[in-house]
């Protein structure tokens, strides 16, 4: 009899330690003393865990069932809380840092349901042709039901080279459909960036990691190299951003704002109400920025969208933003664990709480496929027989004048119907601007 009494005591002493430091702040926990309805209700867990321990067909862990039962308060709570065991803890640790192993994907439960919320570009899941919004049904030979997101992930990480197999659902498919891929080891350079005409620049976040905010500034400074020293646009892409360090997504808006607000938020406890304000230094020239959203555009990227929406400062175009509005926190726990707590909502500088509704663009711009119409020529002055030159000006051979007179982008560029429509944006800003310039 003492030797059960002995560690179902270090279970109930450890379970009262673990309940009362997750839910309640410092200040609180002389009140939650007070509370004997929690201990009734705790009273309750601990009779179950002693009854599993003395009566189940097989012998658990103390270990396991205490792991188990905080994987099951925290999955109650919301998709984004969770228990990170040490081997997870660790790689979320590398994850912000911008190098880790898998498939290069971001997840989240929708509606009970595992859903990509954004491929990274560039990685295995986003060259396999894997989408925002895709519902990933099986992993391997497991279905992905009632599993959790720690748990889908373990499953897709794995060493480089290793193949896994993901089963997909998407709108459009009839039926699941089974991807092949090969892990690799996810290296994320966050910012990419390229001119896209002369004095047009263009600039993609990709995640907000450790270094997106000094990667940004070099990239711009590059750009403004290239480009006289100036630029008249900026498109900025956020789109399949699926987030990442709140801290990058403040900074970065910073670069573009000399004053207001940026971005609040507002939690239980002290230190989850925050208020972060623009400074004046460091901030970019006034020129026009179109931002670039979708439904893969989530949290830390909402966040810079929302700021510079309710800013002024820029157009926000493209399609609605996923919708994560809340705010988790990575607190250490013992033996190396961490634990990945919902702990606030932002909102934008407005107000504006965009959980589960998301940023609402200026301008709706779905994605298309651009195709050139062949068979269809119209007929021009210049097609007619004996038509008159202007004057001064040498008629153009054959291969010139059928030459493609379409802006120096990349054949990617020029499919990106999205992109096409920012940068018509911006030139005609540039357009209205030098008109008004030159207003007498």
């Amino acid at each position: 009899m003492q030797n059960n009494k002995r560690p179902t005591a270090l279970v109930l002493m450890l379970v009262l330690v673990l309940f009362g430091w997750l839910t309640t702040s410092r200040a609180d926990r002389a009140a939650t003393a007070k509370e004997p309805d929690s201990y009734q209700e705790l009273q309750l867990f601990t009779d179950v865990l002693s009854i599993i321990r003395r009566s189940y067909v097989e012998e658990v862990s103390v270990k396991d069932l205490v792991h188990g039962a905080v994987n099951g308060m925290l999955a109650s709570l919301d998709p984004h809380s969770s228990f990170l065991p040490p081997e997870m803890y660790k790689e979320m640790k590398i994850d912000t840092s911008g190098e880790f192993g898998g498939l290069g994907i971001e997840i989240t439960i929708r509606d009970g349901i595992l859903t990509i919320v954004s491929p990274i570009e560039g990685t295995p899941a986003d060259r396999a042709g894997l989408l925002a919004g895709d519902m990933i049904v099986k992993i391997g030979d497991r279905f992905t039901k009632d599993m959790t997101i720690m748990e889908a992930v373990k499953l897709m990480r794995g060493p480089k080279g290793t193949k896994i197999t993901i089963s997909v659902m998407r709108e459009s498919f009839a039926k699941p459909i089974e991807f092949e891929i090969v892990r690799e080891i996810i290296k994320v350079k966050s910012i990419k960036a390229r001119t896209l005409e002369d004095n047009f620049g263009y600039v993609r976040i990709t995640q907000f990691q450790e270094r997106t905010h000094d990667d940004l500034i070099r990239a711009l400074t590059e750009l403004k190299k290239e480009n006289q020293g100036t630029l008249d646009g900026l498109v900025l892409d956020l789109r399949n951003n699926p987030g990442g360090l709140l801290d990058q997504a403040v900074k970065v808006s910073n670069s573009f704002l000399d004053k207001g607000l940026i971005v609040y938020t507002e939690g239980r406890e002290e230190g989850s109400q925050m208020q972060f304000t623009a400074r004046s230094a460091g901030t970019e020239p006034d020129y026009p920025i179109v931002v670039l959203i979708n439904g893969g555009s989530a949290s830390a990227s909402e966040i810079v969208a929302g700021a510079l929406q309710d800013n002024d400062r820029a157009v926000i175009l493209g399609t609605r933003s996923f919708g994560k509005g809340s705010v988790q926190t990575i607190i250490p726990m013992s033996e190396d664990s961490g634990l990945r707590l919902t702990t606030a909502r932002y909102f934008t500088p407005s107000g504006r709480s965009i959980q589960a509704k998301g940023i609402v663009p200026d301008i709706e711009v779905k994605p298309m496929e651009i195709k050139e119409v062949k068979g269809i020529k119209g007929v021009r002055e210049k097609d007619l027989a004996n038509h008159i030159d202007s004057p001064g000006v040498e008629k153009p051979t054959p291969s010139e004048e059928h030459k493609d007179l379409r802006f120096s982008l990349d054949e990617k560029a020029q499919q990106d119907y999205q992109l096409l429509r920012a940068l018509d944006l911006l030139k005609g800003w540039q357009i209205l601007k030098n008109l008004n310039g030159n207003a007498a």
